[in-house]
């Protein structure tokens, strides 16, 4: 008897997951998202500030995959029963791949959750869009690539807005001094105040208090400090790291659960060399496949690669619409001095994010 295949969460990896293990096993395959719509989360900044975006309907990307698409959303995982709680029922399985992704982490810091937006969900993006309608002054809190990004599109979408970013680690820290230069020269072009090396203490109405003690007013801010999970998975007994995300090994399979595999952001990733893989679609898009593969190698009767192979290849950063900046890096993502910016970087980050979505559609193509 076939095997049930249920997929949670239909995000970059967890869509994917779907499709490939409907086409890679003989397995009856369900998919559990909690909206009909996949939602682009890496252009999510660029909805918020008024830029329309492509509707993309799930029933529409798995026609003809086989797979059955539940829009509902999860409550609880019963791993002794193999069973996943719904708000509105409940499905057993046989295996589960676990792919809920991640969420802005609002909860470290007093007042984030109640005065701050994020841009990690469509309803994180459609607060924003419309909190920034009547926007004079917007702070931006966290400089990795998500703040940059917004950062970027905010203050070139809407030059009548004050645009200020705030980050605890140096601006641009983690690029190369070619990649920093021509993120500083563009946020200088962009009007965007930069103040690097403090830490928010509190998120209140009238804006950001710095543990300097200084006040940043804003009327708007903007929360891209760090990401979190779900509780389910910690919740539901499996292992997890102190983060809450599933702990995995060079399968993407569950080191507590075996018949449960855990990919995309709400996942502990590893390489075979012990790097930890970041939260990211360069991550969740191969690991996907991989994790997939490994599974059709199991219920085939066969045995998965003994390793988790993994190279990056360039971090992507938009800086508005028409510059951006390709940071390549190292194998294990320590960035190279070469970089590509201006038109060009923003013509290739966007060929990236087109070719995400391609993805969805052809999830066997390369990903890394």
């Amino acid at each position: 008897m076939a095997e049930h295949i249920v997929v949670v969460g239909a995000g970059y990896a967890g869509l994917a997951a779907a499709k490939l293990a409907a086409r890679w096993t003989d397995s009856k395959v369900t998919l559990v998202n909690a909206r009909d719509r996949f939602v682009e989360r890496v252009r999510l900044h660029q909805f918020a500030v008024g830029q329309q975006l492509r509707d993309v309907p799930l029933a529409a990307v798995l026609k003809g995959t086989g797979v059955e698409l539940v829009v509902d959303r999860v409550t609880g995982i019963d791993p002794d029963a193999r069973k996943v709680q719904l708000t509105n029922g409940a499905l057993t399985y046989d295996r589960l791949i676990y792919a809920l992704g991640s969420q802005a982490d609002l909860g470290g810091v007093p007042g984030a959750a109640e005065h701050a937006h994020a841009v990690s969900t469509q309803e994180d993006a459609e607060e924003l869009a419309a909190a920034l309608r009547t926007a004079r002054t917007v702070a931006v809190t966290g400089g990795g690539l998500t703040g940059i990004e917004a950062a970027a599109e905010l203050a070139e979408s809407r030059p009548d807005l004050d645009v200020l970013l705030v980050t605890a680690g140096g601006f641009g820290e983690a690029l190369s001094d070619k990649g920093r230069r021509h993120l500083v020269k563009v946020f200088a072009r962009l009007g965007v105040e930069v103040r690097d090396h403090v830490r928010v203490t509190e998120v209140r109405a009238d804006g950001l208090v710095l543990d300097t003690g200084d006040l940043v007013a804003a009327d708007t801010v903007v929360w891209t400090a760090g990401f979190a999970v779900p509780d389910l998975a910690a919740r539901a007994g499996f292992a997890v790291d102190g983060r809450g995300r599933m702990l995995v090994d060079h399968t993407l399979t569950s080191t507590s659960h075996p018949e449960v595999q855990g990919i995309g952001d709400a996942a502990a990733m590893k390489r075979h060399d012990g790097l930890e893989l970041r939260m990211a679609c360069a991550t969740g898009l191969p690991t996907a496949q991989k994790a997939v593969r490994a599974l059709a190698k199991r219920l085939g009767g066969g045995v998965p690669a003994d390793r988790l192979d993994f190279r990056y290849l360039n971090q992507c950063i938009s800086l508005g619409r028409r510059d951006g900046l390709i940071q390549f890096v190292n194998a294990d993502d320590s960035p190279k001095e070469r970089v590509l910016t201006g038109r060009p970087a923003a013509r290739y980050k966007e060929l990236v994010v087109r070719a995400a979505l391609m993805f969805q559609r052809h999830p066997t193509m390369p990903a890394g």
